[in-house]
């Protein structure tokens, strides 16, 4: 879904100097429509921002006047910073939209309609720059110290604290052997949290202090697990699992219930004839079930959609769930029954990109495994897991780490 107009050079060179010095940032298009009326939408990448930073949440905010929330906010320019409030509310309309509004920002520099901010939370604060006008790698490398080159150094200062500390942790607990918790594909996960002394819960946040801990043996380097969400069962033809497992399900060997363990792709359905189909100005993901055309070898056609997610709501369990993440790859061998592993090295990843998301669905990069009505009885999981190819161009910051 997009949610402004591309990025030109400009910004595109201010965004990616943000990115190297691991500033996290949202950005907002200041529309003509919005400059003059003083009022802009928070768009999904927006709220997802302003919630995961302890800024606001919209989805618990009352709607109207009574509602509306004020955020001590600096607005920064080249040389200078002015204090002022950013108001956020939801209006008394039908389904109270989120807006958004910094006052005092007509008055700062030259701006114009169409000029994109950059929002920066820290510590409670929001921090605003006019990326489309203010030279923000000039400004910090200058000798003088400016608000906001100051603002960038402390963040820059304190994100590389807590990686380099994850490092050290992890080259000191798991760079030699050690026993994994049970025998299961879970397993050295929940080890390698147990060992970083991070408590097993179902929360979708980030694992170690904003830091996504995702760990794979180096054999299972096929494909690697992204995320979990629920179709929107609200958009979707089919209300739950169940009937979804009793429809296309099957029996294994030696049960008597039927369960869907299988793998989805918008290149091929697969052999329950079930595929992925990508709605792109609808902004929906939907599972999808095909036909093969009489007398050709590949060519499908859509029988009917079966369930569906917004895309836009993908885009935020990404943007939330990977904003920077450790990729461990380990080693693993079999002692007296047990599995014991160590750690070989670590991807460090950072702002995924939500555009390219939607491509890599398209093209296969990125897929859905469906684990419904599973013998354990386990809960029902639809895993969104990507290869480990695409995951360089869902991730273009990346650095890596050799541990062995």
């Amino acid at each position: 879904m997009i949610h402004m107009r591309p990025f030109n050079d400009f910004e595109t060179r201010n965004l990616k100097f943000l990115v190297d010095q691991q500033v996290e940032c949202s950005t907002i298009q200041v529309t003509e429509t919005g400059l003059k009326k003083s009022i802009l939408d928070a768009t999904a990448p927006v709220r997802v921002y302003l919630k995961d930073n302890g800024i606001h949440d919209y989805e618990n905010q009352p709607q109207g006047e009574l509602g509306k929330r004020l955020v001590e906010t600096y607005i920064l320019t080249e040389t200078s910073q002015i204090l002022t409030r950013t108001s956020l509310y939801r209006p008394m309309t039908k389904k109270g939209d989120p807006r958004m509004w910094v006052n005092k920002v007509r008055g700062v520099e030259f701006l114009r309609p169409n000029d994109i901010f950059a929002l920066i939370a820290e510590k409670g604060l929001l921090y605003v720059v006019n990326l489309s006008l203010v030279d923000i790698p000039s400004v910090c490398k200058s000798p003088v110290d400016t608000p906001l080159k100051l603002l960038v150094d402390r963040i820059r200062d304190s994100k590389s604290c807590v990686s380099q500390e994850l490092l050290g942790l992890i080259r000191e607990r798991m760079g030699d052997w050690v026993i994994s918790e049970k025998l299961a594909d879970t397993g050295i996960g929940r080890t390698v949290e147990s060992l970083l002394g991070i408590s097993m819960n179902s929360s979708k946040s980030p694992d170690y202090k904003g830091i996504e801990l995702k760990s794979h043996r180096e054999m299972a380097k096929v494909r690697n697990a992204l995320f979990t969400q629920a179709p929107d069962w609200s958009i979707s033809r089919f209300k739950n699992s169940k009937d979804i497992v009793s429809k296309y399900g099957y029996i294994p060997s030696g049960h008597s219930s039927k369960t869907l363990q299988v793998t989805l792709s918008a290149t091929n359905p697969n052999a329950q004839m079930l595929g992925l189909g990508i709605d792109l100005p609808k902004g929906i993901l939907e599972i999808d079930e095909f036909l093969l055309v009489p007398e050709t070898s590949c060519t499908y056609v859509k029988v009917q959609d079966i369930a569906a997610w917004r895309l836009s709501k993908l885009h935020e369990r990404l943007l939330s769930k990977h904003k920077e993440t450790f990729w461990i790859e380990v080693e693993t061998q079999n002692i007296g029954g047990n599995e014991y592993f160590r750690c070989t090295e670590i991807e460090h990843t950072k702002n995924p990109l939500p555009a390219q998301f939607d491509t890599l669905l398209e093209q296969g990069g990125i897929t859905v495994d469906l684990m419904l009505c599973r013998p354990s009885g386990n809960g029902d999981t639809y895993s969104f897991k990507i290869t480990r190819k695409a995951r360089q161009l869902l991730f273009p910051e990346s650095e890596r780490y050799i541990i062995q």
